[in-house]
C-alpha cells in the first residue's frame, strides 16, 4: 500500500501540473452538476406549484422521468445516444458537446439533481402554511414579492437537511462519470489496479476518499444549517 501511495498519490489528490487528480475531477463534476440543479431547480419548483395543469404537467413530467429512471441510463442516452442524432452531428457546437463525455456527465448529473431538488423545493413550498402568504397579500406583496421575499427562503431554510443528504448522493452518483471516460476518481483507482494488479488497496484508498469527503461535507452542512435555522432554534431564557 506505501508503495501505491509514493507513486499514485498525486493522481489520486493532487494536480502534477498537466492533469487533474482524480479527486479534484469529482469535485469539479459533483460543483457544477449542483450548480445547474441550483439555477434550473428554483424556477422549475415555482412551475411545479402552479394551479394550471398546462403550467406544471411538463415540469411533473420532466422530474417523473428523470427520478423513474437509472442516472446511468441517462448518462448512455446523453453520451451515446443523442450524438447519434444527425441534426446533433450536423451541428458544430452540438457536435463538440455531445462528443466531450465530461459534459455530457455535467448534464446528466445535473438534469438528474434537478429533478429531485425541484421536486424537494416543491414539496416545502407547498408546506407553508397559507395564513403567510395571506398576510403578504394582506400588505400588497405582489406574487414575485411573495415568492422572493416569503416562499422562497422559507422553502430553502426547510428543504436544507434533506438537500445536504442530495449533495451527499450526487457526490457518490460522479462515480458513474469514468464510464464515459472521464479521469474522475474511480478511474484512477481503476488504472492503479491495471497498473498494479492491487485492486483491494487501489479502490480501497478510493472509498477512504470517497468519506473522508462525505464527512466533511456532512459536517460543513451541519454547522450551515445551524448558521441558517439558528432564527428557528428555541430561544434559552
Amino acid at each position: 500500500m506505501n508503495d501505491i501511495l509514493q507513486t499514485y498519490w498525486q493522481a489520486y489528490l493532487w494536480w502534477d501540473g498537466f492533469n487533474y487528480s482524480g479527486l479534484l475531477v469529482t469535485m469539479e463534476l459533483l460543483v457544477l452538476s449542483l450548480l445547474v440543479g441550483a439555477i434550473l431547480s428554483f424556477p422549475l419548483s415555482i412551475l411545479r406549484c402552479h394551479r394550471s395543469v398546462w403550467v406544471y404537467g411538463p415540469v411533473w413530467l420532466f422530474t417523473y422521468i428523470f427520478r423513474g429512471t437509472p442516472l446511468y441510463i441517462q448518462l448512455l442516452i446523453i453520451y451515446s445516444g443523442v450524438y447519434q442524432l444527425d441534426f446533433v452531428r450536423a451541428h458544430p457546437w452540438l457536435d463538440g458537446f455531445f462528443k466531450d463525455g465530461f459534459k455530457c456527465a455535467i448534464l446528466a448529473l445535473g438534469l438528474n439533481t434537478t429533478a429531485y431538488t425541484t421536486e424537494m423545493l416543491a414539496g416545502t413550498i407547498k408546506s407553508i402554511s397559507r395564513g403567510e402568504v395571506e398576510a403578504a397579500n394582506a400588505y400588497g406583496f405582489s406574487k414575485l414579492a411573495i415568492y422572493k421575499n416569503i416562499l422562497i427562503p422559507a422553502a430553502f431554510r426547510r428543504a436544507l437537511p434533506a438537500y445536504s443528504n442530495e449533495v451527499i448522493l450526487m457526490l457518490h452518483a460522479t462515480a458513474i462519470a469514468f464510464t464515459v471516460t472521464v479521469p474522475d476518481l474511480l478511474k484512477v483507482a481503476g488504472d492503479v489496479n491495471s497498473d498494479t494488479y492491487q485492486a483491494f488497496y487501489a479502490y480501497g484508498i478510493a472509498a477512504v476518499i470517497y468519506l473522508s469527503v462525505t464527512l466533511s461535507l456532512i459536517g460543513g452542512f451541519r454547522l450551515f444549517e445551524r448558521h441558517v435555522l439558528k432564527s428557528n432554534l428555541p430561544r434559552a431564557h
